[in-house]
């Protein structure tokens, strides 16, 4: 199955593997000063899963962006002591390292305790909650050849030693202890509830969950986060912890400072077993549990084109009800094994996010990592592997800050208490459309090109303002607008684009007769909108070069360049000739003037005597 050498994540195999673990030192098991939230935290339940961000990425992030666009929580990767690995399988760093604790201590190549604790105020300050990738299966591997930590605790990975802890042989699973039967130690039968929670995940130091001090030193850990604000944990692993020892865990947890409420907990069960036991159906007495079949579902109907298929999610997409489920279009694990859509998908993945806000059925996580070329790649660090702060425009994923993604977050939130949808109308297999009761309605074209067609809406008449281009502005709307009349809307979604619009982003204005009027001169130009979703690496921009002088007549020194600040969606705007048939393409150019143009034929269209705007994306 695997190599020996230091483990990379947990293998997410059919048969219903798991993800590697991380957790932290006994010198941080200090009292936490409980500090209420400044403001009441926001009401949504859309989760931002900023992983492997730093803790002052992403303070910033909670204050500028998720804080005001109404996300209700972020979740951050495990904050524990880990082990640091100048080098590996995996090269440098690997960003697996968090997942092999070394102690409770809260110092680690994400930050000190001192920036999480200020991370934490910062994100409750902006009305988001906190929520910890917290890994308590295990500790770090006991087939490390190394003991380098980034805390400076020592541990000896062969001896099962963790002074820090302190955790010694005895609180680990071994062969032939009365728990873990395999012979090797490692699990082998992923359909063996016994082996499952008691045995080696790629060699990882099993915890002896069912050991009361075991126990108590994992609920040490997790009480300490919740008296530095924490609201709640994402269990890694908790397919391999016994659902019993985990209750008694759960059970001993303190109520949040900010809320004074129990902990939101959100479980990692990867499905695949056939064993009732280890199903994620199984699991949620102890709380919610991530989505995987759906996020596997998602990308078949994107993938295929079959949106039509979404009018109803089947059976077998689903691992739980809606209430107890943690959804999501991807996450770090599934994005590298591509059991799961993820960025490089480019606008099915986009499209996908957008339906999973849309769509009522579970509780919705948007996830922003960073560009990767190989499975196991550091995150941007610095030679010592602390990571760098997230910039959007050099390696990091920032869907969650772009325009359209925030829009449909206040449209999840404007819809929520509409729990059906109405009026599913798909005008093709790759272009739906579809209402949330009267609160707001979607459509979504994942073909190339244009669909325009008439909807049933679920919305009273009046002018509404479409989230993904902008939503609602000072003086109406910023982005595209539209006339809902007699409940109905003539609709154009972009190709590879969606529109959606709800009743608390609207003008006032009611559609009206065209009254009449003295002709006025046609206009010789129009300012059109180009929005391309591309990703780039650091020192590569996107520009736009066409036909036309004010395209630069396909000489690429005098494109126009794309503003990143909706990473990875590159924007602006041209002047351009009315009434005029112009043919472009998009792209990139390093800063040593090195150019690519995007495949395909040339683009076209013809300028009207309004403004245009192109939603495409990089080929």
């Amino acid at each position: 199955m695997h190599r020996a050498r230091i483990p990379r994540s947990r293998s997410l195999l059919a048969a219903g593997a798991l993800v590697l673990g991380g957790l932290a030192p006994a010198a941080a098991l200090l009292p936490g000063s409980p500090a209420r939230a400044a403001v009441p935290l926001n009401g949504g339940d859309v989760t931002a899963n900023l992983w492997e961000w730093n803790w002052p990425s992403v303070a910033a992030a909670c204050t500028d962006h998720l804080g005001p666009a109404g996300y209700g929580a972020v979740q951050v990767a495990p904050p524990a002591e880990s082990v640091s690995l100048a080098s590996s399988g995996d090269g440098a760093h690997p960003w697996w390292e968090v997942y092999q604790p070394v102690s409770y201590g809260l110092t680690s190549r994400l930050g000190t305790r001192a920036q999480f604790a200020a991370m934490v105020t910062a994100c409750h300050n902006a009305g988001v909650r906190v929520y910890v990738d917290a890994v308590v299966n295990h500790m770090a591997g006991h087939n490390n050849t190394v003991g380098t930590t980034y805390g400076g605790s020592v541990f000896d990975p062969a001896g099962f030693s963790y002074p820090a802890v302190p955790y010694g042989h005895g609180d680990f699973h071994h062969p032939g202890d009365g728990y873990c039967d395999d012979e090797d130690g490692g699990i082998d039968d992923w359909n063996n509830t016994s082996e499952v929670q008691n045995c080696e995940l790629v060699s990882l130091s099993d915890l002896k969950t069912q050991s009361d001090y075991v126990r108590g030193k994992i609920t040490g850990y997790l009480n300490d986060l919740i008296g530095l604000g924490v609201d709640g944990f994402r269990i890694d692993a908790a397919k391999h912890i016994a659902q019993s020892d985990f209750a008694a865990i759960k059970g001993a947890l303190h109520t949040t400072t900010a809320e004074g409420k129990a902990p939101y907990i959100a479980q990692e069960v990867v499905p695949g077993a056939s064993t009732a036991a280890l199903k994620p159906s199984a699991f949620t007495g102890n709380g919610d549990v991530l989505g995987f079949s759906y996020a596997q579902g998602l990308k078949t109907q994107f993938q295929n084109g079959t949106l039509s298929n979404l009018s109803g999610i089947p059976s077998w997409s689903l691992d739980a009800a809606g209430a107890q489920t943690f959804t999501m279009v991807t996450n770090h694990d599934t994005e590298r094994n591509g059991s799961t859509l993820s960025y490089k998908n480019g606008s099915d993945y986009v499209l996908a996010n957008y339906f999973l806000l849309a769509y009522p059925y579970g509780r919705p996580s948007v996830f922003d990592g960073f560009a990767w070329s190989s499975a196991g790649q550091s995150p941007p660090a610095n030679s010592g592997g602390y990571v760098t702060d997230a910039d959007c425009s050099s390696g990091w994923q920032c869907l969650t800050q772009s325009t359209g993604m925030k829009g449909m977050v206040g449209w999840h939130n404007a819809t929520a208490s509409a729990t059906t949808v109405s009026d599913f109308t798909a005008t093709a297999s790759d272009v739906i459309g579809f209402s949330r009761g009267s609160k707001g309605w979607i459509g979504l074209n994942d073909s190339s090109s244009a669909s325009t067609a008439a909807y049933r809406t679920g919305l009273a008449d009046g002018v509404y303002c479409d989230v993904i281009t902008g939503g609602l502005g000072e003086d109406g709307c910023a982005g595209t607008s539209v006339a809902v009349s007699g409940g109905t809307a003539t609709v154009t979604i972009p190709a590879h684009g969606a529109v959606a619009i709800h009743v608390n982003a609207r003008t006032g204005a009611t559609p009206t007769a065209t009254p009449t009027s003295t002709p006025t001169a046609a206009p010789t130009t129009v300012s059109d909108a180009f929005n391309v979703y591309a990703t780039t690496t650091w020192g590569t921009s996107v520009y736009i070069v066409g036909d036309i002088p004010a395209l630069g007549s396909w000489d690429t020194s005098k494109a126009v360049k794309l503003s990143p600040d909706r990473y990875p969606t590159w924007s602006g705007t041209v002047t351009l000739p009315a009434n005029t048939r112009i043919e472009y393409k998009y792209i990139k150019k390093t800063d040593a003037g090195a150019v690519t143009w995007e495949n395909g034929a040339n683009r076209v269209y013809t300028t009207g005597t309004s403004a245009h705007t192109a939603n495409d994306t990089w080929r």
